[in-house]
């Protein structure tokens, strides 16, 4: 018999040109191959266009617009939940009565539609929304943008509360946040490890003799800049080392910060394949982050793709893979690792067996498997 599932996404699953959004496009890609019978649902926002790539996984493909209306900001539901209540979408999703397999906290607004209640509902939890916009609070320097994480914080700690028990599951990144979701109350929690390239699979030997630290992101982010602007102050400036620092929109402030220095370089907006390609030669990916809750996409790329890793316990902890990276909580401890693996030379050996240990706990077949057995209640 075949088996149909509806999936609503808080964004185009397409281009895979950020990680957000690798796990949405390669589940898609993994549920297809298993035999999924796919019903897309996504939000456009920021220009993004829909796109044909999409219907070589899905039986049909639904686009929403995302309201970004200054009144969702009164109304007591999150912003980034307002903002995609849409009744085109629940019409859609109550034609017929397929699972619902629902990306983020960002759509869950049906959870609280009681035309929904016998309906089967899972949902992807991507990040614990409440930590992430209360670290937000303490890294951005924009006044407005402090109240409105501060407002968006509370109101999710709030919404949290009144949906922790009104899914069939809740399928975390992590299994921090799997541990954490679960003590503040949420049923049926479990840990489904990200979905990613089945390309960075395929085995590749070393060929570069380059020797520089790079560290990544997107620059247009608050976070990201406060932690580019503290390595370059207390890591770069210290070591007669290489460093590039490679992002999308850095701010112009960032730029200039770093042309004081000889041994550091900003490359502005690289292209994906430029961007693998940094990740790749490089010697160390410097990889710290702010952020507590989730799992980081870019060190998994940094892990599966590059060489020597450097990143934080937190970051460590989220994808369980402490033995293959190199752990450094403040900027003293980076400057030492850093020393230390710079004298280092990783083999393809070393480089093959780490792969192996990623394939066995990032495994997109085994983990598609896991979503078919938690809907349908298979074995």
């Amino acid at each position: 018999m075949e088996k149909h599932l509806h999936i609503v996404c808080f964004t185009l699953p397409y281009p895979v040109n950020y990680g957000g959004v690798f796990d949405l496009f390669h589940k898609l890609e993994a549920l297809s191959n298993r035999g999924i019978k796919i019903h897309l649902h996504c939000f456009l926002y920021n220009n993004a266009k829909p796109t044909k790539v999409l219907k070589a996984f899905c039986e049909s493909v639904h686009y929403y617009k995302r309201s970004k209306s200054l009144l969702n900001f009164f109304s007591p539901l999150p912003f980034i939940v307002a903002g995609r209540r849409n009744k085109t979408l629940l019409n859609n999703l109550l034609k017929d009565d397929y699972p619902i397999l629902i990306e983020g906290i960002q759509c869950t607004y049906l959870l609280n539609d009681n035309r929904f209640t016998n309906r089967i509902k899972s949902v992807r939890i991507h990040n614990i929304e409440s930590t992430y916009y209360t670290e937000l609070v303490e890294y951005t320097r924009s006044f407005w943008e402090k109240i409105y994480y501060k407002s968006e914080a509370i109101k999710l700690k709030h919404y949290e509360k009144a949906i922790q028990k009104k899914a069939d599951c809740f399928m975390c990144v992590s299994p921090k946040d799997a541990v954490e979701l679960t003590r503040k109350g949420f049923l049926n929690v479990d840990y489904l490890p990200v979905f990613v390239p089945t390309e960075w699979y395929n085995e590749k030997e070393l060929t570069t003799t380059e020797k520089y630290c790079l560290y990544q992101g997107d620059l247009s982010v608050s976070t990201n800049t406060k932690i580019a602007e503290e390595l370059i102050l207390n890591v770069f400036s210290k070591l007669n080392i290489q460093f590039i620092i490679a992002g999308k929109n850095p701010p112009e402030k960032l730029v200039k910060l770093s042309s004081t220095y000889k041994n550091i370089k900003v490359i502005i907006s690289p292209s994906n394949n430029e961007m693998q390609q940094l990740i790749a030669n490089a010697h160390i990916n410097i990889l710290p982050s702010q952020n507590t809750t989730g799992v980081k996409l870019k060190l998994l790329n940094a892990l599966f793709n590059g060489k020597f890793c450097i990143t934080d316990k937190e970051s460590a902890k989220a994808t369980q893979l402490y033995n293959i990276c190199s752990i450094a909580n403040t900027t003293e401890e980076i400057v030492e690792a850093v020393k230390m693996l710079n004298e280092k030379t990783i083999s393809d050996s070393e480089i093959r067996e780490r792969k192996e240990i990623l394939k066995r706990n990032y495994n997109n077949e085994e983990s598609a498997r896991q979503i078919i057995k938690l809907i349908w209640k298979e074995n």
